[in-house]
């Protein structure tokens, strides 16, 4: 469905902390992915995930806020749970023993590229420009 398509650039994502694009996926539907950086040693130090907590389908991302990525894991706003950066799994909290939905990016030359053959790209950002500024519904004594 999409080929490739030239994201952003490992640099922009390392001073950003984490990268936020749109796809539309398979079935039609526009969906949220977040650019984290892997440390993992094996891997080419970006993951892409589906910006969605596995618990609640709260959002990891929010615009003008970014995601809260604590010691290699992504950390939900509402509840804590942790996912690990490089593998999407999380271990703790009500999210635990799930994996965030992949989509699949490559990088080449300090660029990163959306590789995977269900997603197509539609643009840098959230799905909607909804400038709603409720931020998540938080039970966690998290603060963003």
């Amino acid at each position: 469905m999409s080929g490739r398509h030239r994201l952003t650039s490992v640099d922009t994502v390392e001073e950003e902390g984490t990268w936020l694009f749109t796809v539309r996926d398979e079935h039609g539907e526009d969906t949220e992915v977040l650019l984290v950086l892997c440390r993992d040693p094996d891997g080419d130090g970006i993951e892409a995930w589906v910006n969605s907590c596995t618990h609640e389908s709260q959002e990891l991302y929010r615009e003008g806020v970014g995601t809260v990525v604590r010691d290699g894991g992504i950390v939900c706003p509402k509840h804590g749970s942790m996912f690990d950066a490089c593998s999407g799994h999380c271990d703790n909290g009500p999210a635990a023993q799930t994996t965030l939905p992949s989509v699949e990016v490559s990088v080449e030359g300090g660029q990163v590229y959306l590789t995977d053959d269900d997603a197509r790209f539609l643009k840098q950002g959230p799905s909607s420009d909804d400038d709603s500024d409720d931020g998540p519904n938080s039970t966690s004594h998290l603060r963003l």
